[in-house]
């Protein structure tokens, strides 16, 4: 069971989450349960503008954070154990991991810099202060519980500070030597989400929004027969809420499909999330932590036949941009575009869509608005007058992408598509679909975004489609 930041940033929360994983554990169908925990909701981003803080070398905002981090965490810890000797227990091990914090940060100040390991390092303290709360929460109501950092637990990651991929078939050794017998004990482990450590034993993350990661890492390597994210939204969704008033909860969705759902800003699951499971057909539900009466959204290797309909969600990535290259000499060049891509990789910048006309004359990319700054200058900076003639930078689209293993071989899925927004007077910007048919994804300009939006799922009826599923 993962329980996201939102779900431990208060006493209540907290005991709610044990009572939770209490009645999961005991009664008709008593379970083994490992808990991974996120870090308290803002902690990560506090921790990531305090990285900047020491760049500029900003004494007093770093003492105010790590005084208020310590309040935070030592008022949640005290409200929700009511033990003295557990609560008494619980603030020592903030206490003591604020200390560790507070030297890490000062070591860093007098460094003047933030490398990508030491980064790495600062941003595990999120989730080290949230674990030790919810394992002594769950001591308070007597369930044995251990807590334990990703390091500890066994997750054993490449070097890639920031975005480190586990390297599974020591961690799943690891995790499950050290887990199973833990669990053979009735312990429940309660697991930072988010971190690993390389083979030397440095602290390593796995990404933002990583804990959905840790818990399919953990339970592909101890064998879980489920995992369950906790979250504060009832499961995926037909499209964003905010957008679309009648958009419906799905009941269960493939692997497949949710992983073109997570990369399209499902934004409740990391995308690498359901690599680790994906092989041993574990299934995902995504549930609700204050709306534990739904179901929630299963996802699974393969869905039954009647959720294998044609469409089964549109989502929108907002706050992205197109660059358009164009150039006569790009025209039958063999490795034009690999040169563009490759110079863009090597300056860190993620292409999200790709299209090219078939005159070979231009190609269009689309890539966060966050990264176009470094993505035009690079271009420019490297190709341009040289490979390219021209770029072209339209800095206000949403990418709509439309998702659904049912539009697989069925004729006619892009002409509806594309028919339901023309009738809404949107205007197509670049098209692209994969070859697994899973996905149609096309750009707009964000001012059409929601309109877009609403029309696919008018035209697809996927506020009745989704009930039955």
């Amino acid at each position: 069971m993962k329980f996201g930041g939102t779900a431990v940033d208060s006493p209540d929360k907290v005991r709610h989450v044990a009572q939770l994983v209490k009645s999961h554990k005991k009664g008709n169908n008593s379970n083994e349960i490992v808990c991974v925990v996120s870090a308290v909701r803002g902690m990560t981003d506090g921790l990531l503008s305090i990285a900047d803080s020491v760049r500029r070398g900003d004494k007093t905002s770093i003492d105010e954070f790590v005084s208020k981090s310590a309040k935070i965490h030592t008022d949640i810890a005290e409200g929700a154990i009511s033990d003295k000797k557990l609560k008494s227990e619980a603030v020592a091990a903030v206490k003591k991991v604020i200390s560790e914090l507070k030297d890490v940060l000062g070591g860093i100040v007098l460094l003047g810099e933030v490398t990508p390991k030491s980064l790495d390092y600062l941003m595990s303290f999120g989730e080290r202060l949230s674990t030790p709360i919810v394992s002594f929460a769950l001591q308070d109501i007597g369930i044995r519980s251990e807590y334990l950092t990703g390091k500890e637990a066994g997750v054993l990651t490449d070097g890639n500070f920031g975005e480190a991929r586990p390297l599974m078939d020591t961690t799943k050794l690891r995790v499950s030597h050290k887990l199973e017998p833990m669990l053979k004990q009735d312990t429940v482990p309660v697991v930072t989400g988010f971190i690993g450590a390389d083979q030397y034993g440095n602290i390593t993350t796995i990404g933002r929004g990583g804990s959905d990661y840790t818990a399919t890492i953990i339970a592909a390597s101890i064998g879980a027969e489920e995992v369950w994210l906790w979250s504060d939204v009832d499961g995926l969704m037909t499209a964003d809420p905010k957008i679309v008033k009648d958009a419906q909860v799905l009941k269960e969705v493939s692997f497949a499909e949710a992983m073109e759902m997570a990369l399209f800003g499902a934004k409740y699951m990391h995308p690498r999330a359901l690599e680790p499971v994906i092989d041993t057909k574990i299934p995902i539900r995504i549930r609700n932590t204050f709306n534990t009466k739904h179901a929630g959204t299963v996802i699974t290797q393969n869905p039954g036949r009647e959720s294998q309909k044609i469409v089964k969600s549109v989502s929108a990535i907002r706050h992205t941009a197109l660059i358009d290259v164009s150039g006569g000499g790009m025209v039958g060049a063999p490795g034009t575009a690999a040169k563009i891509f490759d110079t863009l990789a090597k300056n860190r910048v993620n292409i999200m869509m790709i299209s090219q006309s078939p005159s070979e004359s231009s190609i269009s990319m689309v890539v966060r608005k966050s990264d176009l700054d470094k993505a035009t200058t690079t271009l420019e900076l490297s190709l341009l007058g040289k490979v390219i003639k021209q770029i072209n930078v339209n800095d206000d689209v949403a990418v709509i992408a439309v998702v659904g293993s049912g539009m697989r071989g069925i004729k006619g899925v892009a002409a509806k598509v594309f028919g339901a927004v023309a009738k809404r007077g949107v205007n197509v910007i670049m098209i692209a679909q994969g070859s697994s048919e899973l996905n149609l994804a096309f750009v707009v300009n964000d001012s059409d975004c929601e309109q877009a939006v609403r029309a696919l799922h008018d035209e697809f009826e996927l506020a009745r489609a989704a009930g039955k599923g």
